[in-house]
């Protein structure tokens, strides 16, 4: 007997009508997945992140806590952290941070599940089977819906992309640190072991 080999993309698209509650218990029943949802209600179901990339992830999330830690200028979320953004779409980054006072502005219900807020700060990491596009529009949607200040590290390319309101992308080229700028005053992320 011959078996069959289905290949998925990377990214699976569905078109599910699912509530708030609805797709926050799915995602609480199904944690070896990850999920999001765009602003237009599409469903979308990602493999695990890879052991380098995850690791890589760490360091990301690691370096920011410790420079919030001291600061206590708000909350650092990691990759499997759900927000509600304005537009309707939930997205996890792969980093983030919320100033304080947005967070505490949040009921505790609101703080328990996916939170409706959009982040000040986020970074997208890029694993090996991510579209650079998918990635660059989903920067793009984070500062429509009030990001501060957003990195896309493409370790492919050896790149960053650093998206700010108002703003053209900008473009560096083998940096080896990015600096928080006034959104994280003082936040120096250095990218040896991320890049």
């Amino acid at each position: 007997m011959d078996a069959t080999t289905t290949t998925l993309p990377s990214t699976l698209k569905l078109k599910i009508d699912l509530t708030d509650d609805q797709f926050f218990q799915m995602c609480q029943k199904n944690r070896d997945y990850r999920f999001e949802r765009t602003a237009s209600g599409e469903l979308l179901i990602m493999p695990p992140t890879g052991s380098d990339t995850g690791r890589r992830n760490v360091k990301i999330t690691t370096q920011l806590d410790i420079w919030n830690s001291e600061r206590n200028l708000g909350e650092v979320f990691d990759s499997s952290t759900g927000f509600i953004l304005p537009n309707g779409a939930e997205r996890s980054p792969d980093a983030s941070w919320v100033k304080i006072e947005r967070w505490n502005a949040l009921t505790s219900e609101q703080q328990e599940k996916f939170a409706p807020i959009c982040p000040d700060f986020v970074v997208e990491l890029r694993s090996p089977s991510d579209s650079l596009k998918d990635l660059q529009d989903k920067m793009q949607e984070y500062i429509e819906n009030g990001a501060q200040l957003g990195w896309l590290i493409d370790r492919k390319n050896k790149r960053v992309e650093i998206y700010r309101p108002d703003k053209d992308v900008e473009i560096l080229n083998n940096p080896i640190s990015l600096s928080g700028e006034n959104v994280l005053p003082g936040f120096v992320l250095h990218l040896q072991q991320i890049m």
